[in-house]
């Protein structure tokens, strides 16, 4: 017995990647019972972060690798909106300490504080588009890399930016970022726009890329998107009102 939990020790030492968190199942997979699980914590082989989570004692966690443990943990969680336009190089502004904007189709009470006391992020939970959970539309693993992020692709972020624009995002910003966002594939933009169940978005983006000319806004057939009513669209916010024809 003691030979055999000395190679499961063994086999745990050597799973424990430098930064990375692992969980109850990564553990089951070593053979590793929570009981177990429960002794190693307290012999000082493992540190507990939360129920179901632990990390190499004294280990410092990196980024990358707690994202991936809270996507498993949380399976329609991805990067989205501005976080997910930074990554792919769409900025204005670079904040000191960014906030990462975490998105999720599905409702989650809390986003756990062993990762958002490392790592400061918001969560909004949003169903901006006809989809689902299993099927998020354009949200892939970061620039299609193994052991990635799930990530909004370009367009789905730039979508995410303006459907919250009249509620905690300002116009101009969302503006800067859509100028500096005249790369965006038109075809897929469509797709998402057709699907999108926003009408301020969709009559935002159609607005904004027609006032700054950018080179996708002429590719758009705006006859097929849901726009609405003939009604303009009006919110009054802190600075004015915002009129959407």
């Amino acid at each position: 017995m003691a030979t055999a939990e000395a190679n499961k020790l063994k086999v745990l030492t050597e799973h424990l990647a430098p930064g990375a968190p692992l969980t109850s199942d990564d553990l089951r997979k070593l053979d590793i019972s929570a009981d177990l699980a429960t002794h190693y914590v307290k012999a000082g082989w493992l540190t507990r972060l939360s129920r179901g989570v632990y990390a190499k004692p004294g280990d410092e966690l990196s980024f990358r690798p707690s994202l991936l443990v809270l996507q498993r943990t949380y399976l329609d969680l991805y990067v989205g909106g501005k976080t997910a336009l930074d990554w792919y190089g769409y900025r204005q502004y670079i904040a000191q300490r960014p906030i990462l904007n975490l998105y999720s189709w599905s409702t989650i009470p809390r986003l756990p504080s062993w990762f958002t006391e490392r790592f400061p992020a918001s969560y909004h939970r949003k169903r901006l588009f006809h989809e689902t959970s299993k099927h998020l539309l354009f949200v892939t693993p970061f620039e299609d890399r193994t052991n990635e992020p799930n990530v909004s692709e370009p367009e789905r972020a730039v979508l995410e930016v303006l459907s919250e624009v009249g509620v905690r995002q300002q116009l101009q910003e969302a503006r800067d970022l859509l100028e500096s966002a005249y790369t965006l594939r038109a075809d897929v933009l469509q797709k998402l726009l057709q699907q999108c169940t926003s009408v301020k978005t969709v009559r935002l983006c159609l607005q904004l890329g027609k006032e700054l000319s950018l080179p996708w806004a002429e590719k758009l057939d705006a006859s097929s998107l849901p726009k609405g009513s003939s009604k303009p669209w009006v919110s009054h916010r802190q600075h004015g009102k915002l009129v959407l024809k």
